[in-house]
């Protein structure tokens, strides 16, 4: 079945030309002119495989949007947007997106970030089922499963983006060892990112602020100064 799209731009001629440009790539296309349209289709209609938002839209901006989908939603969330300065990506990804593209942009390049961002780990009935324990105390026994996409705090589901648990994946396949920004944009977002590289500092944030017992002096991921950062499972 081919991917399902949804694109929030309420430019009509950039939103239909995106559409048909995205629909001779393979993928279905729904429109929505407004961050509200947007969110009733979510509700009543159902949830799209990967969500395409502008950050200049009448009404309910972007980043409003973004936040209220991230609310219930862990659907895979590019920003493709005009704004280019560093503190608009920043508070895009901040808000819950995945990716940020800056227009004009080519289409292969789009088509290449859907599919790096929807790209996630799934269970296989052929493979081996690992379950990576990455704190082990018994309060906040925190587990990865890369095969099943799950990650389980004190027995309780994690609410992860796709980028988010992508990173804590390649973080724990290499846990003791320490991975640069620049490995972890390639990696990640699998061509990289050609911007500024913070994109991967905002995301590793968040991910701390959902798994780490103090965000603010964290001991699961660890910043290792002018290098990158570096994943000691079970301190």
């Amino acid at each position: 079945m081919n991917a399902q799209l949804m694109i929030v731009e309420d430019d009509t001629r950039v939103r239909e030309s995106l559409r048909l440009a995205m629909e001779d790539e393979g993928y279905v296309v729904a429109e929505a002119e407004s961050a509200e349209h947007a969110l009733e289709h979510v509700h009543s209609v159902g949830v799209p495989d990967v969500l395409i938002v502008d950050l200049m839209l009448g009404g309910m901006d972007g980043f409003t949007c973004i936040r209220e989908v991230r609310r219930e939603h862990d659907v895979p969330i590019i920003v493709v947007s005009a704004r280019d300065d560093t503190h608009d990506v920043v508070a895009a990804l901040e808000a819950g997106a995945d990716d940020f593209v800056t227009k004009p942009f080519e289409v292969k390049e789009l088509t290449a970030r859907i599919r790096a961002v929807g790209r996630r780990t799934r269970h296989s009935t052929e493979r081996e089922v690992v379950e990576l324990v990455l704190d082990a105390a018994p309060d906040r026994r925190l587990i990865l499963c890369p095969e099943r996409g799950s990650v389980r705090l004190a027995g309780e589901e994690v609410h992860l983006t796709l980028t988010e648990f992508r990173l804590l994946c390649e973080l724990a396949q290499n846990d003791g060892l320490v991975l640069s920004r620049q490995v972890l944009l390639d990696k990640i977002w699998d061509r990289g990112f050609f911007g500024d590289d913070r994109i991967v500092d905002v995301h590793i944030r968040r991910l701390r602020t959902k798994i780490e017992r103090d965000p603010a002096e964290p001991r699961l991921i660890v910043t290792v100064r002018g290098l990158g950062y570096r994943l000691d499972a079970g301190s």
